[in-house]
């Protein structure tokens, strides 16, 4: 799975997808149609076939509410041949190859304006849907639900809003869900972790719910759901996660509680940051176990205790963040990181010897009032003055 930095899909990789997915689809029909894929974009002339003719009623509408595209992206969608338009890829039909259908939608980064119309449901061949990076706006249409092939939905970056969008509950081949920098709001739905998603993004809307406690229940390598008012505690379901997670950030999420040590079950782990939160207590010594991690980041917490030795040796660790916590020892080689190419970062802790620690008066409360994270009950703050963080 690629970094979550890393997945802006271009062209170029729309048609490769296009042809895993027709590989996959058509497998089941006893065809295989992947060959000459690349050379089909511009070979329907007409709408020949009421796939096509459903497409163009489609696209047509949606250019109707389209107010602003400064690129003029859409103005060569005229006319009946949709395969011809900006941004539409077509490929055979599953059923029937000698059929062309529209299968994928490419607008990203077109800083288009506009809404989606109900006629969108229409596209009901489509396996990609990217617009990611314009101004699209509004709720999305429930017609969609329509959509029972598409595979890739990429809506991050527009202005949408409403609560957390159902619909996408209802689409049974999706795989990969990208719904952040947007303006959702409201509760995050269990349901949504209970569907075989292989990535899902949500960061960065105004998502308010406390995070579901079947998390672990989905099948995703890739979960972010930074910048949310989330709130409660990481559940102990994580553990389910264990064969398929790689990239977990829950960056200024509210989360509190302390880091279950379930954390530590998830061997395939690559990427952990759970900054800007509220957790309190020790490291779970489980991390140490997780040895395909190459960045942990802690940092911007109540967090106390030892940093364990574990932890710095792991063999594939390059970036450990643990700043802004009120550590007060660090085992071995942990105070020292950087002599063996581990990026670190231990300042504003309670560390005795390092530079840029925390006064006395601000590490003696948590010292004397250590985090039983056995007792603690989930989402409830320690009684001492770590609550104040800076």
């Amino acid at each position: 799975m690629k970094s979550s930095s890393s997945l802006v899909t271009t062209s170029t990789a729309v048609f490769s997808f296009l042809i895993l997915y027709l590989a996959n689809i058509t497998a089941k029909h006893r065809h295989s149609t992947t060959t000459n894929h690349h050379h089909h974009h511009r070979h329907e002339s007409t709408a020949s076939n009421p796939r096509l003719q459903q497409a163009y009623i489609a696209l047509q509408a949606w250019k109707l509410v389209i107010y602003s595209d400064p690129f003029n992206t859409t103005s060569d969608w005229t006319g009946p041949s949709v395969c011809d338009y900006t941004g539409i890829y077509c490929a055979p039909f599953p059923n029937d190859t000698d059929i062309q259908t529209v299968a994928g939608i490419d607008l990203n980064h077109a800083d288009i304006a506009g809404f989606l119309p109900d006629e969108l449901g229409l596209l009901s061949d489509l396996a990609l849907l990217h617009i990611n990076s314009n101004r699209f706006c509004g709720i999305l249409p429930l017609t969609l639900s329509n959509l029972t092939l598409l595979f890739e939905l990429d809506l991050s970056n527009n202005r949408f809003v409403g609560p957390f969008p159902s619909v996408v509950m209802s689409l049974p081949s999706l795989k990969f869900l990208d719904l952040r920098f947007n303006e959702f709001e409201g509760a995050l739905p269990p349901a949504l972790f209970n569907k075989s998603l292989d990535a899902i993004f949500i960061n960065n809307n105004r998502l308010t719910s406390v995070i579901p406690s079947n998390l672990g229940s989905s099948t995703a390598s890739v979960v972010v759901f930074a910048n949310n008012n989330l709130g409660g505690c990481l559940p102990p379901s994580i553990a389910n996660f264990a064969n398929t997670m790689e990239e977990l950030l829950l960056i200024n999420t509210n989360i509190s509680g302390c880091l279950p040590p379930e954390v530590g079950y998830l061997y395939k782990l690559k990427v952990l940051d759970v900054s800007s939160n509220n957790l309190v207590g020790e490291i779970p010594y489980s991390i140490a176990g997780l040895a395909q991690l190459e960045q942990l980041n802690l940092g911007h917490n109540m967090m106390s205790g030892v940093v364990p030795l574990g932890v710095c040796e792991l063999p594939n660790l390059a970036n450990f963040t643990f700043s802004y916590n009120y550590f007060f020892e660090e085992e071995g080689i942990c105070a020292n990181l950087t002599s063996v190419g581990i990026v670190s970062d231990d300042r504003r802790n309670c560390l005795p010897d390092r530079p840029l620690q925390r006064s006395k008066k601000e590490c003696d409360p948590v010292l004397e009032h250590p985090v039983d994270c056995f007792e603690l009950p989930c989402g409830h703050d320690s009684d001492s003055d770590a609550g104040k963080r800076n």
